[in-house]
């Protein structure tokens, strides 16, 4: 292909967020950097620099500032990022607090539900009330067994604005996947639905969960969110358990405090694919993945605070996650429960239209579904506040590329992003933002890479975005991890690669 598919107009990269964060730089930094290859050299060469300016980019709310940017730097294990800062990670996501909405969740049948900043900060302060009188704490986990509603959202900002830890499994898994996972992490909570739709059919949950409290003797407590019923049968859970809006009434009217940790203190628990035996433990650091979400979102995907940002995900993929940090930026988040293709498999695009997105995420199988189906979003459906399409999960192939701009809509950024296949890890791997190349499809940027290819350095960590595998005690522990370093293979489309060090212990 000789011919980009997509060119941005000079007004867009102008207005970018990249452009203002450049400028930004170069006024900071007192250089001027060339081209877009000349500042993708500086973030790879100058790690320090590079991840203070993201540090400032996100106007992070810490209660102590960092001493230093990077320590030890050269050491795999053994580097630290942001040493001295302390923070949270939930009141970083919480710091609007107006009318504004945060959260329009919706469903195949057909519910809507609106959240504004100002009821979700109230939302998440009650339900922490409860949690803090059970005595949860920093290193407890909460784990979660739900659709994806606006409680799964305040159930994590809740849990983590203690200093606890969220994890979740999507309701579709089966008793022993939820219990390979959750038994390992022992949480003490679980919060749950009775049911959920899908395809035009109700899905049980509390029969699973009944068993599940079986399996994982650790959970104290259940709170179920009355999804389907207004009235669920609590029968077999453990004592205490209670409704999800009851466990909110209860801690109505405390403030919500937040708890003030490590850069690098634990924030989620998410799992590998299970593949090669019981599925891996995997946790994340609060400092780097705030960080790292910013600058996915902020800079490649050029997330801001007027736009609604939607990805389609279950709370079993780590896109939930990402796409949960999206509140750090103050935008709406536009939630779907049920399937892609109920009633119809022009579901998400009426959707789209309905709800005004921006930026719609998916997955490439899903785009290569939906053509397969010929469905021709532009002839039905008006998508004038589109301009990003994000796709991950696999390699999005040609024929997708050419999908979405024949018959999506001409004038958008498709960016096939290139992150987990699996709940494994919660950032992108090669995600693209559209201020840098025009847009060709995937099979140009692998001759890209194929040309520019140079040898990796693994020899020290590139980012503070840190994981521990297999946390079994009571409080979890935090590792610091065998840290991949930030790949000079990387053309300049592509972001800047955090470390991710894994440990298995």
């Amino acid at each position: 292909m000789t011919s980009p598919l997509w060119t941005p107009s000079a007004e867009r990269v102008r207005n970018s967020n990249l452009s203002r964060f450049q400028l930004a730089l170069e006024r900071k930094l007192s250089r001027r950097f060339e081209d877009d290859a000349a500042l993708w050299r500086w973030s790879v060469e100058r790690r320090d620099e590079l991840w203070a300016a993201i540090w400032e980019l996100a106007q992070v709310r810490a209660s102590q500032p960092y001493e230093s940017v990077l320590v030890d730097g050269d050491r795999m294990p053994g580097a630290r990022w942001f040493t001295g800062a302390r923070l949270n990670f939930a009141e970083n996501l919480l710091r609007r607090r107006d009318g504004h909405p945060a959260v329009v969740a919706c469903a195949e049948d057909g519910r809507r539900l609106v959240v504004t900043y100002a009821e979700l900060h109230e939302r998440v302060a009650g339900l922490a009330g409860y949690l803090r009188e059970l005595g949860i704490g920093v290193g407890d986990r909460v784990a979660d067994f739900l659709p994806n509603a606006a409680e799964a959202l305040i159930g994590m900002l809740a849990t983590t604005s203690l200093g606890a830890v969220w994890s979740s499994c999507s309701p579709d898994f089966g008793l022993r996947a939820v219990a390979d996972r959750f038994g390992q992490i022992e949480p003490r909570v679980l919060i749950t639905a009775d049911a959920y739709p899908y395809a035009g059919k109700t899905h049980d949950c509390l029969e699973r969960v009944r068993g599940l409290v079986e399996l994982v003797p650790s959970i104290e407590r259940v709170v179920v969110i009355p999804y389907v019923s207004a009235a669920p049968d609590l029968t077999g859970l453990p004592a205490g358990s209670l409704l999800f809006p009851d466990a909110v009434s209860r801690g109505a009217g405390q403030p919500l405090e937040f708890e003030q940790l490590p850069f690098d203190h634990p924030v989620y628990i998410l799992y590998s694919s299970g593949t090669t035996g019981v599925p891996k433990c995997i946790v994340h650091g609060a400092g780097g993945t705030l960080l790292q979400h910013v600058k996915e979102q902020w800079l490649h995907a050029d997330l801001k605070a007027d736009d609604r940002f939607f990805y389609f995900t279950t709370c079993g993929w780590m896109m939930w996650n990402w796409l949960a940090s999206g509140l750090a930026s103050g935008a709406t988040l536009v939630l779907w429960d049920g399937s892609p293709f109920h009633p119809g498999p022009d579901a998400l695009w009426r959707l789209a239209a309905a709800e005004r997105i921006s930026i719609f995420g998916t997955s490439a199988k899903y785009l290569a579904a939906v053509e397969k189906e010929d469905v021709r979003p532009r002839e039905r459906f008006d998508l004038t506040a589109l301009r990003t399409v994000l796709s991950t999960g696999s390699p999005l192939l040609h024929e997708s590329f050419s999908y979405v701009y024949r018959d999506v809509k001409e004038d958008v950024h498709l960016a096939s992003i290139s992150g987990a296949p699996t709940s494994s890890r919660a950032s992108c791997w090669g995600i693209r933002g559209y201020r840098w190349w025009p847009r060709r499809s995937s099979a140009a940027g692998s001759a890209w890479r194929s040309r520019h290819a140079t040898t990796t350095d693994v020899r020290s960590p590139g980012g503070p975005a840190s994981w521990c595998a297999r946390a079994r005690s009571r409080r979890c522990r935090s590792g610091s991890g065998t840290t991949r370093g930030s790949s000079a293979t990387a053309p300049p489309t592509s972001r800047v690669s955090p470390g991710s060090g894994i440990t298995a212990t």
